[in-house]
């Protein structure tokens, strides 16, 4: 699939999960480079990064499109490379890599999470993130006697699909809607979640209603776990950048025109503070919150 269609499914959420996006995005400019026409090195640079910027401008606020993006292009572009042939197959090989590596940081997330579950563990998730499904997966293929609830996740509701996914794999899940978390929290002995991006503080930026069932979970004394591949944090925080909280259309909440004179908001994420959350899980290893901050000087050379 190349660049447009790519850009066009992310922006309209056909393409969704941080992790998912990233690697379509790595697809298509490695789809670039496989049809590009470009006489010059200097014309197909130009091209991979007019590319870039078109899969960023889909969806600005996932912070592993554009880290994903960029991996790949400063990579092609800082090899200093005169030749086009050899441009196109570092572009596909780079790309490919990324693909690789982010999918086998899925599986490497999944082995080191399960060793943080116990068997008779009820698990709280919310939306649908492979990251913190695939620790809850690997426990259960472990022969741990693991239970679910799985949060709806309005308004596209993709905790049905984190619901069926369970279910197809034998995991005893219960689907609830948003607002009954507190009503359930007494039951849970750990909520796992994934995310979409993490500051330099250590702060996680994840789907709307993280952040309640983290403040929830606190006050319950529930173990609060970030599932997350590196590239999801944001070096740009280092700098004192804000991540930006995407809002999307109204119209997926309620039809505005059976409101009239009623202002309807729908964010996508909310931001959960570092002191809700009591470990990070990542390809690298486990870790506290505070050491974000030297996973992204060593993931990103800051």
């Amino acid at each position: 699939m190349g660049v447009s269609a790519t850009a066009k499914k992310i922006k309209s959420m056909e393409i969704r999960g941080a992790g998912n996006i990233a690697r379509y995005a790595a697809q298509a400019l490695k789809t670039y480079a496989e049809e590009s026409r470009a006489k010059t090195p200097k014309e197909f640079i130009l091209g991979l990064k007019k590319a870039g910027d078109v899969l960023i401008s889909a969806r600005p606020s996932a912070v592993s499109l554009p880290n994903a993006v960029r991996l790949i292009t400063r990579k092609v572009e800082g090899a200093g490379l005169d030749d086009i042939a050899l441009l196109k197959e570092l572009t596909i090989k780079t790309a490919g890599d990324f693909i690789e590596a982010s999918n086998t940081a899925v599986e490497k997330i999944g082995e080191i999470g399960a060793g943080r579950i116990s068997s008779g563990d009820v698990i709280l998730t919310h939306c649908n993130s492979q990251a913190a499904l695939s620790v809850i997966k690997t426990a259960a293929r472990q022969g741990k006697d693991i239970e679910v609830f799985a949060t709806e996740s309005r308004p596209w509701n993709q905790g049905h699909i984190t619901a069926k996914e369970l279910a197809k794999e034998g995991i005893p899940v219960t689907l609830i809607v948003d607002s009954a978390v507190r009503v359930f929290i007494r039951k849970i002995d750990k909520v796992i979640v994934g995310a979409d991006s993490i500051a330099v503080n250590g702060a996680v930026v994840n789907k709307v209603g993280t952040a309640q069932i983290a403040l929830t979970a606190h006050e319950a004394r529930a173990l609060f776990f970030v599932c997350a591949e590196s590239y999801k944090f944001s070096p740009a925080t280092v700098l004192g950048e804000l991540i930006e909280i995407e809002e999307r259309d109204p119209g997926e909440i309620a039809d505005p025109k059976k409101f009239k004179g009623v202002k309807i908001r729908n964010p996508v994420f909310d931001v959960t503070p570092p002191e809700y959350v009591d470990l990070i899980i990542t390809e690298k290893g486990v870790m506290p919150p505070q050491a974000a901050l030297i996973l992204i000087k060593e993931q990103f050379g800051w």
